[in-house]
């Protein structure tokens, strides 16, 4: 009786249970692994530049007079996912006689551009004033900061104190309103954070300069560069893994797949001597473990998908949702480790005759 392939395979996965099983998990471990990477590096720009976000401005604009319509232009021009906090400065004098920069911001505005400073309490009234470390050792009472400006005294109430390790900790901070109202010095500086790599910054910077023709436009390229840096390493350090680990699993599941076929040496002559053809008895083993690869995907993909949202939410705060673009190359991944695997087993099987294996030998 002739028996067909489906019947052949469903009788050979029955029948040899552990050995189908154990070929099958080492798919699954294949598949899983090249998805979790692959899903990650999907994400990873985007995961790169929301942290490279909470570094603050990537572009400062100069300009002597920035009127609200200016900077409004501004804000239009860098973006509508970009962050821009515009800045005033002035030196006044501290109650001890101590020259200090007061700069005049919108606190709103600082919060959601310098997520990194640290500051231990942020002002929420119009005469609350935010004091550098440095800063507050200019002053005579940090709870009571009185400062003067062209022979203008003005008391602000200390609200909190900042820390950057810059010459922010040098300057003390109160609202622009306030600011304006008592030296009528507008603002003269805007700080801008846009996300994305170089490109993106370079594409900003052109619109703000069209926008604003006589502000000196600058990118700070230490950030800016650093950004695509680090990008540019992230991605070939993922890529190196990705293919490394990708070759590591696939020899493991090589040797696997490989010692399941030649196992099956008996029954390879058994159905050699009975009449089957090499083309039907490879197209056998082919299919075979085919079918175990497209079970390693479907399984892999799903523990993967699971893999990056675990591995991204801790590393990133955010989490990599499932990437279905990734399943073809996953599965191109486990079909060529299947064919490799009962490719070359059987072409070692081939110049044997099945007399002599079939006594042993």
């Amino acid at each position: 009786m002739k028996l067909s392939l489906p019947h052949l395979l469903r009788r050979s996965l029955r029948h040899r249970r552990a050995r189908s099983l154990s070929a099958l998990i080492a798919l699954t471990v294949s598949a899983a692994v090249a998805t979790a990477l692959l899903t990650i590096y999907a994400d990873l720009d985007a995961k790169l530049h929301h942290e490279f976000r909470s570094f603050g401005a990537n572009i400062v604009v100069t300009h002597t007079d920035l009127t609200p319509a200016a900077v409004a232009q501004a804000r239009q021009a860098a973006g509508a996912d970009a962050r821009l906090a515009a800045f005033a400065y002035a030196v006044a004098t501290t109650d001890r006689g101590t020259p200090v920069v007061v700069a005049g911001v919108d606190f709103a505005d600082v919060r959601r551009l310098d997520a990194w400073w640290s500051v231990s309490a942020w002002p929420t009234t119009p005469d609350a004033a935010l004091l550098g470390t440095r800063a507050a050792e200019f002053v005579g009472n940090e709870h009571a900061v009185t400062l003067s400006f062209a022979g203008k005294p003005q008391t602000f109430a200390g609200a909190g104190t900042l820390k950057t390790g810059g010459d922010e900790d040098s300057r003390i901070y109160i609202p622009i309103a306030s600011f304006e109202a008592w030296t009528a010095v507008p603002p003269s500086v805007l700080e801008v954070q846009v996300p994305g790599g170089a490109p993106k910054v370079e594409a900003a910077m052109a619109r703000l300069r069209s926008a604003l023709p006589g502000a000196d436009v600058e990118p700070v390229r230490q950030l800016v560069e650093g950004e695509s840096q680090i990008v540019d390493r992230t991605h070939a350090l993922m890529f190196g893994a990705v293919v490394l680990i990708a070759l590591t699993v696939a020899v493991s599941v090589l040797a696997t797949l490989s010692a399941s076929v030649l196992e099956r040496r008996r029954d390879f002559a058994l159905m050699k001597a009975l009449g089957g053809s090499e083309s039907r008895l490879m197209s056998f083993f082919l299919a075979e473990t085919l079918l175990l690869a497209l079970g390693g995907v479907a399984a892999g993909w799903l523990l993967g998908s699971l893999a990056a949202w675990a591995i991204s939410e801790s590393n990133f705060g955010t989490a990599s949702l499932p990437q279905p673009g990734v399943i073809p190359w996953v599965l191109g991944l486990n079909i060529v480790i299947a064919a490799l695997a009962a490719f070359f087993p059987v072409r070692a099987l081939r110049g044997l005759e099945p007399a002599a294996l079939l006594k042993g030998e």
